[in-house]
C-alpha cells in the first residue's frame, strides 16, 4: 500500500490522543474492570476518530478503509487490550452493516450518534450454545403488528453493560439457517432486557455482559436492510472485524518486543545482560520478522478490500496469523522477563492475558482454517 501524509497524520494524531487521554488512566480502568465509554467515546467522536470510513452525511469522514486500518494499528499503542477492543466494536463491528444497509432514519438515529460519540454500540451474535457457529443461534424476533418481539440471550458482549444500542442478529423466520436471520437495532433501555456482568482473565477494562431478552419489543423499521439477509450482512461485518484485529496486532507485538528488549538489556545474569544471549536476541529478531510478515499480509488484504474485492480468505488468513502470532510473541517475551513477567502488574503479563483472546473472539482459529480450506477448495465438507 502507498501511505500518504494523511495516513501518517492520522496515526500521529491518534497516538497523541492515546498518550494524553487513555494511557494515563489504563491502570485505574483495569482495576475497576470498566472504562468510561461514553466519556472517552465523546472525546474520540469530537476528534473524528469514530467515523473514519463512514458516510459524510452522517458525520463520518468518508475515507477509504485504509485509513481505518492505520487507525486500528495505532490503537496498539494503548497500554491494554480492552479499551482498544471496545473502540473496535464501535467502529468496525457494530456499525459497518448499519452504515452500508441501514435506512436513513436508522442511520440518523443510531449511526450518527455513534460516530459523534454520543451513543455507545455493541454487537449481539454469540450465544451460550452458538459461538463461531453463527448459523445455529436461537434468539428469535417474531413479528407482531409493526414490531418485532425478541426472545433469547447473547453471550460475551463487549460494551454490553454500557451500550445504548445493540446490533442484534436474530432468527426472523423458519427457513434455511443461512436465510432466516435479520440484523436489528435494539435500544438497550428497552423493557425486557437483563444484563449480567461477566469476568474474564484478560481485557479487564472492557465490560463484558451476558444479555437476556424477554419479550423485548422494537419497531420493524429498526431492521437493517432486508429481512432474512442478516447472516450475509454479518459475514460481511466479520471481514472488517477480522481486519481490525489483524491491523491492530503488529503494533501491539512490537510494543511487547521493544519492552522486552529494554528489560533484557538491563537485566543481568551470569555476568552479562539477558539480551546478549544469542538464543534471546535471535528469537526476538525472528519474532519481529514474523510481525512484519503479518503487517504485509494485512495491508495486502486491506488494499484489496479498498478496491472492492471479497477478501474473506485473506482476512481469515490475517486473523488466523495474528491470533497465533500474538500467543507466540507474548509467551516468548514473558519467558525472558523471568519471574517479573509472571507478576500481575507487569506490562508483558497484561499483554499475555489480553491477547490470548484473539485466537477465540471474532471466529476461532479453527473456524478461520475452515473458511480458508473451503475457499481453497480442499475442505471435505
Amino acid at each position: 500500500m502507498q501511505f500518504t501524509q494523511e495516513h501518517r497524520e492520522l496515526t500521529e494524531s491518534l497516538k497523541k490522543f492515546i498518550e494524553a487521554e487513555i494511557n494515563p488512566h489504563v491502570d485505574e480502568w483495569e482495576e475497576a474492570e470498566q472504562f468510561p465509554a461514553h466519556e472517552l467515546f465523546k472525546k474520540m467522536g469530537d476528534m473524528g476518530f469514530l467515523g473514519i470510513s463512514k458516510p459524510v452525511e452522517f458525520g463520518g469522514s468518508g475515507l477509504d478503509y485504509s485509513y481505518e486500518a492505520v487507525s486500528s494499528e495505532a490503537l496498539g499503542y494503548i497500554a491494554c487490550g480492552g479499551v482498544a477492543m471496545a473502540i473496535g466494536v464501535q467502529t468496525n463491528m457494530s456499525t459497518p452493516a448499519l452504515a452500508r444497509y441501514g435506512s436513513d432514519e436508522l442511520r440518523r438515529n443510531y449511526l450518527a450518534p455513534a460516530i459523534a460519540g454520543d451513543m455507545v454500540g455493541c454487537v449481539g451474535v454469540t450465544e451460550a450454545a452458538a459461538g463461531s457457529d453463527v448459523a445455529s443461534l436461537k434468539t428469535t424476533a417474531r413479528k407482531d403488528g409493526d414490531d418485532y418481539v425478541i426472545n433469547g440471550s447473547k453471550m460475551y458482549i463487549t460494551n454490553g453493560l454500557q451500550a445504548d444500542w445493540i446490533c442484534l442478529l436474530a432468527n426472523t423466520g423458519g427457513g434455511p439457517v443461512h436465510k432466516n436471520k435479520t440484523l436489528i437495532i435494539v435500544p438497550m433501555d428497552s423493557p425486557g432486557i437483563t444484563k449480567h456482568k461477566i469476568r474474564k482473565i484478560g481485557m479487564m477494562s472492557s465490560d463484558t455482559a451476558q444479555l437476556f431478552f424477554d419479550d423485548v419489543r422494537v419497531p420493524q423499521k429498526n431492521r437493517i436492510g432486508e429481512e432474512g439477509r442478516g447472516f450475509i450482512y454479518q459475514m460481511q461485518q466479520f471481514q472488517e472485524e477480522r481486519l481490525f484485529a489483524a491491523a491492530r496486532g503488529p503494533r501491539v507485538m512490537e510494543e511487547a518486543i521493544n519492552e522486552t528488549i529494554e528489560y533484557t538489556r538491563e537485566r543481568k545474569a551470569f555476568g552479562k545482560s539477558i539480551l546478549d544471549n544469542q538464543v534471546v536476541n535471535y528469537r526476538l529478531a525472528e519474532l519481529q520478522t514474523e510481525v512484519e510478515a503479518l503487517r504485509a499480509l494485512t495491508y495486502h488484504a486491506v488494499e484489496r478490500y479498498v478496491s472492492g474485492e471479497d477478501v474473506t480468505k485473506l482476512a481469515s488468513m490475517a486473523k488466523l496469523k495474528v491470533g497465533r502470532l500474538q500467543r507466540e510473541v507474548m509467551d516468548s517475551c514473558l519467558q525472558y522477563w523471568g519471574g517479573q513477567g509472571y507478576m500481575w502488574e507487569s506490562s508483558i503479563s497484561r499483554k499475555f492475558r489480553d491477547f490470548r483472546l484473539t485466537s477465540i473472539g471474532g471466529g476461532a482459529d479453527e473456524i478461520m482454517l475452515k473458511v480458508i480450506t473451503k475457499l481453497m477448495g480442499i475442505s471435505p465438507d
